[in-house]
């Protein structure tokens, strides 16, 4: 898949594509009549459905109708049986930011965490924690998200939890429902490219994905789109063996482009009993609540190599 700007900030044409396959005709009250050579809906039919013209929906469709309005937008949506999240994703590709509002991330002006935040983050001494940033950047950690995943051993521009979760050895080993957190990565990264169309970084990282992923270009060229606040992850670490931990993602008020991500076992559970044995392994060797920004470490014992988390 070509990243060039294009292809890049024309996800809306794959986006309703892949929605109207979900829906057939006769989902929506239509006769099937003759051969079809897709499946789901014609153009003509959505188009019919919405009240809009076929001319209109082709234009929108590949990114010509950049003013289309809430109401056009809201009777495709309808018709197309979008949820919450994806009909907030299709106005983000209907109208993108221009070239001035987009400028924000664009190069490689690197995002900064509060450092009341890093404080926040130290003082969490029971529980894995880390920030999240755009592209799914890993912006700082503590020595519990350390030690479970490893982040201080990765070179600082590999904290990425997306390129991890696709390219970093051993990932599929590491997490026990492998896809299915590619595919949450995938549909992140869907909803990112939406609200920053000309993020250059971004369009570099998914073209880096699906060049190396043949898993990455697969789900990217499905259009997942999905921005969990909660959830389950069931890890394979190498040194306490299997962690069933429930995640919780708190957005972080003044800059909504960052989230705390915190890790937490069910009480009483045989993955808490582990957390704490994973605390005292790394509790002679702590380190200090960081930034992605690498620094000097001496005296260190040998960590074993672990992904990163997903968003």
């Amino acid at each position: 898949m070509s990243t060039g700007r294009s292809d890049f900030n024309g996800g809306i044409g794959e986006f309703l594509k892949t929605r109207r396959a979900r829906i057939q005709p006769t989902d929506v009250g239509l006769p099937v009549l003759g051969r079809r050579r897709v499946p789901g809906l014609r153009r003509e039919e959505l188009a019919q459905l919405a009240g809009v013209s076929v001319d209109y929906y082709t234009r929108l469709e590949r990114g010509r109708a950049r003013n289309a309005s809430d109401a056009i937008l809201d009777a495709i949506a309808d018709v197309l049986r979008l949820d919450a999240t994806e009909r907030e994703h299709l106005r983000h590709l209907a109208r993108p930011s221009g070239p001035a509002a987009g400028r924000r991330g664009a190069g490689g002006v690197g995002e900064r965490v509060r450092p009341g935040l890093l404080r926040l983050l130290a003082m969490m001494e029971a529980v894995p924690a880390c920030v999240l940033g755009r592209r799914t950047d890993v912006l700082a950690y503590n020595a519990m998200a350390d030690a479970l995943y490893g982040f201080s051993d990765m070179p600082a521009e590999h904290r990425n939890a997306a390129r991890h979760t696709f390219l970093h050895p051993g990932v599929e080993d590491f997490y026990a429902d492998w896809h299915a957190v590619a595919e949450e990565a995938v549909a992140f990264l869907h909803l990112d490219v939406g609200r920053h169309p000309n993020d250059r970084r971004l369009a570099a990282l998914i073209g880096e994905l699906s060049m190396h992923s043949d898993t990455f270009r697969t789900l990217w060229a499905a259009h997942p789109v999905q921005d969990k606040t909660h959830g389950t992850k069931h890890i394979c670490h190498p040194v306490v063996g299997e962690l069933e931990l429930g995640y919780e993602k708190l957005l972080l008020p003044g800059d909504l482009d960052q989230c705390l991500v915190v890790y937490t076992a069910p009480a009483g559970s045989p993955s808490e009993d582990r957390l704490r044995l994973l605390a005292s392994w790394q509790a002679s060797d702590p380190p200090a609540p960081q930034t992605s920004a690498p620094r000097p470490r001496t005296n260190r014992r040998p960590r074993p190599t672990r992904p990163g988390p997903t968003r």
